[in-house]
């Protein structure tokens, strides 16, 4: 049935609106000022606004100032604000200066809190400010904080950050079940350590969402379920501060809580100086020590020694007496786990500014590793989603020459030295060093080396068909590569020193092939594509399988969504008249388009398609998305990233699918604001 006039109408309208009046939509809404006249009318994404906020205020010449608050070992009053853990319990380890006067955001008017800056931390570890959008990073504490969400918001309004809460989705405060209701009760110790881990995320990584996972209590089995719980939420990268002294059942907790492969988990070393404590020596973890932190004169500007007040207090360190040492920590005086393997700062004498009026009343100066492992887990963060089946521990022993080496200082007695004491390359209480941007966090190899694998697109052949495929690679260092397979179809496989893939395809079927070429250093690349090989055999009738291709019979032979199928002049046809056109409406939407289809047994099958994407969208971030499925298997997806001029035909072989009827569909999902339009024109499925 053709679209009513009226239809056409509302079509035409919202492309106006959103299209060629961005900015009036945006001044309604109060997020940009009316322009001035003349002004030509700019649309401004809600998220690039967020990073652009965020990007200002940690690069802002007034916000680089340094507050000292003390010198580096410098014996300053705090408290800790978490008793000591009994067995079977775990302590946090943040500490609060009590030297310096607690005060509210409204009594320090215009002046700065004391204290490390996000724009300090930004510049001490050379961090970027526009990275870290669409992640989420967890803080798992004990006990619940009533003002998290409100303290949070004036941490980050005085620092000039984007606002970060429950409503626009940025914050969410749970227990450890999932519930956002039922919370466990109120503890104002804890509540000061839920301040620092949620504050230093914010400064290091403002442009991430935060998961704060609350357990009932700080015993071993509430933290470790609340840890799971976490990882179920979907985020990827996950922050301890707290611990105890280890004991022989702490490696069955290790796989109960801490074995999540993909997901980057920080846990703190400990404030009781040199000692190994638990869960920083878990296999599973990156455990993270802690430093002062001064500013300097040298290149960097900052310069970094190992955090030791007394012979009691300063960061943990040490070999651990149960668990296992994890196959990328070398070090030989440890024959199993050594701690740590990072470090950043933790010093209350150099530490970081704080906003808590539950546990404390105001803007504060805290320290302790408590610090270090929530800026660790935030750098994580900005450095990208680890590997799926990753443990992330091991990266910064892949890339030690992108960290900043920390040489001096102690935190105890001990042999061998390095357990204890600083040293060039790795050494017990730093690890391999601190943060020098945040190549060190994602994965590579030691040498620097650099392999790149060149993805030959995705294949198809039938049973019985011979394959020759040459996958070809480049070390950047010119060195000889080894290469190995994952998800070959049966019947074929990969000759390791050449990289061709060869045999004769046996079995039907859609496989996901993972190819790896890897140096003698240990430098390694990756591609996947898809492989699909249909059932042999003869007999099949070339035909074209799909009812009313081009839409030329309007909605004849197809379901879809209201508007889909039209002839409006907003959007040209590739052919003919009418084509189908999904979303473009600027604000939250979804369109769909399928029609069902029988494939015939023993033929080779093709479905071919034009698809034109516009969109008001700027970036590269996919906001807006087209996914393209046959049956349960998705043939591709698109994105206002994609975006271009003209029709592109895009093709996919189905073969693996003959002799089945399935569902061919198109959908289209559009965001909040900015449109994409999303143009598909003449279909076919054609066999052979």
């Amino acid at each position: 049935m053709r679209e009513s006039r009226l239809s056409k109408r509302r079509r035409s309208l919202r492309r106006l609106v959103a299209v060629s009046f961005p900015a009036l939509a945006l001044t309604v809404a109060g997020l940009v000022a009316a322009p001035t006249a003349g002004a030509q009318p700019t649309a401004v994404h809600p998220h690039s606004t967020k990073v652009a906020q965020n990007d200002k205020a940690l690069t802002a010449p007034a916000r680089q100032t340094f507050h000292s608050t003390g010198k580096a070992g410098q014996k300053v009053p705090t408290t800790h604000l978490c008793a000591t853990a009994k067995p079977g319990h775990a302590s946090c380890f943040a500490q609060r200066r009590t030297d310096i006067k607690q005060r509210l955001a409204s009594a320090l008017a215009a002046a700065a809190p004391s204290g490390l800056s996000p724009a300090n931390l930004h510049s001490a570890y050379n961090l970027p400010t526009t990275a870290g959008s669409g992640m989420t990073v967890a803080i798992v504490d004990a006990y619940n904080d009533p003002n998290a969400e409100s303290d949070l918001a004036t941490y980050r309004s005085t620092y000039g950050l984007s606002a970060c809460t429950k409503a626009n989705g940025c914050f969410k405060q749970v227990s450890q079940t999932g519930s956002t209701t039922s919370l466990p009760t109120n503890d104002t110790g804890w509540a000061g350590e839920e301040m620092l881990d949620i504050d230093m995320v914010s400064a290091v990584c403002p442009n991430c969402s935060i998961d704060l996972v609350e357990a009932n209590s700080a015993n071993d089995t509430d933290l470790g379920i609340a840890e799971n719980e976490a990882v179920a939420l979907g985020a990827k990268f996950v922050s301890n501060s707290w611990g105890g002294s280890e004991a022989s059942s702490q490696t069955s907790e290790d796989t109960q809580y801490f074995k999540h492969p993909g997901v980057a988990i920080t846990v703190s070393s400990g404030d009781s100086a040199y000692g190994a404590e638990y869960p920083a020596t878990s296999q599973y973890v990156t455990a993270v020590g802690g430093t002062a932190l001064t500013t300097a004169s040298n290149s960097r500007g900052w310069s970094e020694s190992v955090w030791k007040t007394s012979s009691t207090e300063g960061t943990g360190s040490g070999c651990s007496a149960y668990d296992p040492k994890p196959s990328w920590q070398t070090d030989t005086g440890c024959s199993k786990r050594m701690e740590a393997d990072v470090s950043a700062v933790a010093d209350p004498a150099t530490g970081v500014a704080v906003y808590d009026t539950y546990g404390g009343s105001g803007w504060a100066v805290y320290g302790g590793t408590s610090a270090s492992s929530p800026i660790m887990a935030s750098v994580y963060a900005l450095a990208g989603t680890p590997g799926a089946s990753d443990y992330p521990a091991k990266y910064p022993y892949q890339h030690t020459s992108n960290l900043y080496d920390v040489t001096s200082g102690n935190n105890g007695s001990c042999s061998p030295s390095y357990f204890c004491t600083a040293t060039a390359g790795y050494d017990g209480p730093t690890g391999w060093g601190t943060p020098n941007g945040t190549a060190a966090f994602t994965a590579g190899s030691s040498s620097g080396n650099t392999v790149t694998v060149t993805n030959p697109g995705s294949q198809s052949t039938t049973t019985g068909s011979s394959v020759s495929l040459q996958i070809s690679a480049t070390d950047s260092a010119g060195a000889a590569l080894t290469y190995s397979a994952t998800g070959l179809p049966t019947g074929l496989s990969v000759n390791s020193s050449t990289g061709l893939i060869s045999g004769t395809a046996s079995t039907a079927g859609t496989y996901q092939v993972t190819v790896t070429a890897k140096d003698s250093t240990g430098a390694s690349g990756s591609t996947s594509f898809t492989w699909t090989v249909g059932s042999g055999g003869g007999g099949c009738t070339s035909s074209q399988l799909l009812a009313n291709p081009g839409f030329e019979s309007g909605s004849t032979g197809w379901t879809a969504t209201s508007g889909v199928i039209t002839t409006d002049s907003g959007e040209a046809a590739h052919g003919g008249s009418y084509k189908a056109w999904l979303d473009g409406y600027g604000s939250s939407h979804t369109d769909t388009l399928s029609q069902s289809v029988t494939i015939p047994a023993g033929c080779k099958a093709t479905l071919t398609f034009y698809l034109h994407i516009d969109t008001a969208e700027t970036g590269s971030t996919a906001y807006d998305k087209l996914t393209v499925t046959a049956g349960s298997t998705t043939l591709a997806s698109y994105s206002n990233v994609n975006a271009a001029s003209g029709y592109a035909q895009k093709t996919f072989d189905l073969s693996s699918l003959a002799g089945q009827t399935v569902t061919l569909k198109f959908n289209g999902v559009e965001d909040s604001s900015l449109q994409t339009s999303f143009v598909v024109d003449d279909t076919a499925l054609t066999t052979s």
